[in-house]
């Protein structure tokens, strides 16, 4: 998913090279999660609150989600969102030791890889035991994947625009309902791994994850001793699905129902343009600014904010309406 900036202030929502974006008119502060049924029941006694439906965060993390279902995302409801962010002050203090602990090594790999840590969204499906202990403990374990091969002994994830493997890997609890999780993982310098392969670890210094084809992944594998790490819990999707629709995972590219109908292009795209135009002290700016937004040090919206204060609304507006007319 690339991030994006929507020049007529919507939200708009893509899943390209795994970056998860919203832009438009949106707020630093969180938005007040609603009554909701089930979230006064699922996740409550961990402390995480539900995410209001219809917020711009709900909808942008409810499409992305959808639109990684592919075609049965019409035969999928998705029940409620949480942040894995518990609201106790003693769940608060372990969520700010976990995000500290993810920008430490988000920097470290990405001096180690100059000055890219290649951050990306990925899906992990459980049963709603698992997903409550790795919002409260971390990860534990590295077990088998439960459909598909498996790629060394590592963590298996998917891919953004993979949802449905994620909700392949997930279980039904006695309410009928199942999670995954979307997070933020750290991939730095990716290796191929085989299918069936006994790998455990990276196979040399130059290396920090695997994957199994860098041209088209579709398994992201994130060695047990990076596990907890590299890897950043950021929501619970609940969702209901008949069992039969997952029976077993198509060789499926992700639907295009939800691609943005208003203009935009990605932040690199847009980022080579300016760099053309802009003098080189403006540049410096944004890249900068985008920089500490990839390493969580400042909010999507204060980077949206400073992309166009710098660049200007005008200026953006019409590079991305050229954008779009070449690419359609």
């Amino acid at each position: 998913m690339q991030e994006i900036i929507d020049v007529e202030s919507q939200i708009s929502v893509s899943i390209e090279d795994d970056e998860i974006s919203d832009a438009g008119s949106v707020t630093e502060e969180s938005t007040p999660p609603s009554p909701h049924p089930t979230s006064q029941s699922l996740f409550a006694r961990d402390g995480l609150a539900a995410i209001a439906e219809g917020s711009i965060e709900h909808n942008v993390i409810k499409n992305v989600f959808l639109y990684g279902m592919g075609d049965i995302s019409k035969n999928t409801d998705v029940v409620v969102i949480h942040k894995s962010s518990p609201t106790t002050s003693s769940g608060l203090a372990y969520k700010k030791a976990r995000l500290d602990s993810f920008r430490i090594f988000s920097g470290a790999v990405a001096n180690k890889c100059g000055g890219d840590a290649n951050t990306r969204y990925a899906w992990y499906g459980g049963t709603r035991d698992d997903i409550r202990e790795i919002v409260k403990y971390g990860f534990s374990q590295c077990a088998r994947p439960s459909h598909g091969p498996s790629y060394g002994f590592g963590l298996h994830l998917s891919p953004a625009k993979f949802a449905i493997d994620g909700a392949t890997s997930s279980a039904v609890d006695e309410d009928g309902l199942r999670h995954v999780l979307l997070c933020r993982v750290i991939m730095g310098n990716m290796e191929t791994v085989c299918p069936g392969s006994e790998q455990s670890l990276p196979s040399s210094r130059n290396f920090d994850s695997g994957v199994d084809n860098p041209s088209a992944p579709r398994r992201y594998i994130i060695w047990s001793a990076f596990m907890n790490s590299h890897i950043l819990p950021t929501y619970i999707i609940t969702f209901k699905v008949p069992d039969h629709c997952l029976t077993r995972v198509p060789n499926m590219q992700p639907n295009n129902r939800t691609r943005p109908s208003t203009p935009w292009m990605s932040i690199p795209a847009l980022m080579s343009v300016l760099s053309r135009i802009l003098s080189p002290s403006k540049m410096a700016l944004i890249r900068k600014s985008h920089k500490d937004f990839r390493e969580l040090k400042i909010s999507r919206p204060r980077f949206i904010r400073m992309l166009r204060l710098t660049a200007g609304d005008e200026l953006l507006a019409a590079t991305v309406k050229r954008h779009r007319q070449h690419e359609w």
